[in-house]
C-alpha cells in the first residue's frame, strides 16, 4: 500500500512514501528498516516562509496479511510560530511559541514584564512518533488488485512549546485500494483523522483522500504521481492540496531507494517539497 505523506510529515510527519502495491510476504514475516530526509518550504498563508526538515526512521514488519510500522522522526523547523508540522497554519495561543527567548513586546512568561508571542523562530527535536497497523481485506489471486484497511496512532511526542507539534495524540483510519494493469498501477484511498485539541491549539476532525497512477519502467525502476487532499482542520488554517511525483529504484531484493518532489496548491500545504529514503529488508 501507499504510505500517504500525511503519515510521515504529521509530525509529521512527515516521511513521504511512494505508493506501491502490497508486496507478498511469507507466513514467517519480513522485517525492514528505512531512513530518509525530507525538506519542504512554504508560507502557509502567513507573511513568513516556513522551512521544515525531517529525518524519519521507520521500522516495518510484514507477516501474512498484516503490516506493522513505527515511524520516529527528527524535525527542524524555521519560520512562523503558528505553523505546525503536519497540521499547517493554526491559531497558536502558546505564550512561549517557537524560538524561546525571541519575544515581541516583553519577556518570557515567569520572568516578569509583559507576555508576548514569537512571530517566528527556529526549533528542532523529536517529532511525533507514529504507529500503524494495516490489514489486507482483499487480494486477488494474481495479486493485481487489493484493498487494505489501516489504523494509526500519532503520539504527541513533539514539543508543543517549540512548535514542533500539538503535544496531543491523534488517531486515524484509512481504506486504500490498487489495481495493476500491465505496466500501470492505479491506486487511491480515503481516510479520517481524529485530531485532539490542546490547551493552545484547537483542531477539528477531518477527512483526506488520494488518487494516483504508477508506471513500471523496468525490472528495477518505477515512477508515478498522486494527488492528495485533506480538508481544513484548524480555525484560521486551510485545506491541504498537493501533487507528488515519485521514483523508486530497486538495487536488489533487499535494498530500495525512493525519491519524490511535491508541489502545493493550497495554503495548508507547502509551496514545494523534496525528499528521499533508503529501505533495507532483512
Amino acid at each position: 500500500m501507499r504510505n500517504s505523506h500525511q503519515w510521515m510529515l504529521a509530525g509529521g510527519l512527515l516521511l513521504i512514501g511512494a505508493p506501491a502495491a502490497h508486496a507478498a510476504t511469507s507466513d514467517s514475516g519480513q522485517f525492514s528498516l528505512s531512513a530518509g530526509a525530507n525538506y519542504s518550504s512554504g508560507k502557509y498563508g502567513t507573511s513568513n516562509t516556513t522551512d521544515i526538515w525531517s529525518v524519519p526512521v521507520t521500522a516495518e514488519y510484514d507477516v501474512d496479511r498484516w503490516t506493522f510500522k513505527l515511524v520516529v522522526p527528527y524535525i527542524n523547523i524555521s519560520g512562523s510560530d503558528n505553523v505546525i508540522p503536519g497540521v499547517g497554519k493554526v491559531k497558536n495561543g502558546n505564550p512561549r511559541g517557537r524560538g524561546l527567548g525571541h519575544v515581541i513586546g516583553g519577556v518570557l512568561p515567569g520572568g516578569g514584564g509583559s507576555t508576548g508571542t514569537t512571530a517566528s523562530g527556529s526549533a528542532s527535536g523529536l517529532g511525533d512518533i507514529v504507529a500503524s497497523a494495516g490489514y489486507e481485506l482483499f487480494t486477488s489471486a494474481d495479486r493485481t488488485a487489493g484493498l487494505d484497511l489501516t489504523g494509526k496512532v500519532k503520539f504527541g511526542t513533539a514539543d508543543e512549546n517549540k512548535g514542533l507539534g500539538t503535544g496531543k495524540n491523534d488517531y486515524g483510519i484509512s481504506l486504500d485500494t490498487y489495481k495493476v494493469m500491465g505496466d500501470w498501477t492505479a491506486f487511491g484511498g480515503v481516510g479520517w483523522m481524529k485530531y485532539t485539541s490542546s490547551q493552545y491549539i484547537q483542531l477539528k476532525n477531518g477527512f483526506n483522500a488520494n488518487v494516483g497512477m504508477g508506471y513500471k519502467l523496468g525490472g528495477s525502476d518505477d515512477i508515478g504521481a498522486y494527488y492528495y487532499y485533506r480538508e481544513r482542520i484548524a480555525t484560521g488554517g486551510a485545506p491541504q492540496s498537493e501533487l507528488t511525483g515519485y521514483w523508486n529504484h530497486k538495487f536488489n531484493d533487499s535494498l530500495r531507494l525512493q525519491a519524490y518532489v511535491l508541489g502545493g496548491f493550497a495554503n495548508g500545504s507547502p509551496d514545494y517539497g523534496v525528499g528521499a529514503s533508503l529501505k533495507y529488508s532483512f
